[in-house]
């Protein structure tokens, strides 16, 4: 397995581990009704959490690697090592196709406002445009949710336009807005 970690100043970024601990860590957001009504799907149990990062292991197996899900880790809690600490959110990065990927973020509600999500999209474009080489990245945002729109854009990403009905999350249709970044836009805003 090609084991990912991507480092910043606050946060590290790993794969999984299968424990009981990341299994309460994941339900910590995907259980949490407020956050994941931002999410694409419904709050999920315990149980749910544990089979989502078995199937993250797994997906980290194939080759081609098109699939990465990565618990987000305040860095001082990492250990020397990297590997240690409780997650407190998930980073999101799914190829699509040689040459572009979408990218995704979940965090557990009490660590909102503290600037982790930039932290995160920053480490992911790195990640996409320097170490795999890719030309674009896409991320689907609710558009209520405003707060994780304004990220994207900070990171330089703009808005392309709006899914309609792009999901169906417990009965009702969910419409989705479309932000992508290139990588020239990308290199360009970090040598000004």
């Amino acid at each position: 397995m090609e084991l990912i970690r991507l480092t910043g100043p606050r946060l590290i970024c790993r794969e999984y581990r299968q424990t009981p601990e990341e299994a309460e860590a994941l339900h910590a957001v995907f259980g949490d009704p407020e956050t994941a009504r931002y999410l694409p799907f419904e709050p999920r149990g315990v149980e749910e959490c544990a089979d989502q990062i078995g199937h993250y292991l797994e997906e980290a197996e194939r080759e081609p690697r098109t699939y990465y899900r990565l618990a987000v880790v305040p860095l001082a809690d990492a250990g020397d090592d990297g590997e240690g600490g409780v997650p407190i959110g998930q980073a999101a990065f799914t190829r699509d196709g040689d040459t572009a990927a979408f990218v995704g973020y979940a965090l557990r509600r009490d660590t909102w406002g503290r600037g982790y999500a930039g932290e995160i999209t920053e480490l992911l474009c790195g990640f996409g445009f320097r170490t795999l080489g890719l030309h674009r990245l896409a991320a689907r945002i609710d558009p209520d949710n405003t707060a994780s729109a304004r990220v994207v854009e900070r990171a330089g990403f703009r808005l392309e336009g709006r899914i309609r009905h792009e999901l169906r999350v417990g009965g009702s249709w969910r419409d989705s807005l479309q932000y992508s970044l290139l990588e020239p836009e990308w290199a360009a805003a970090r040598t000004t």
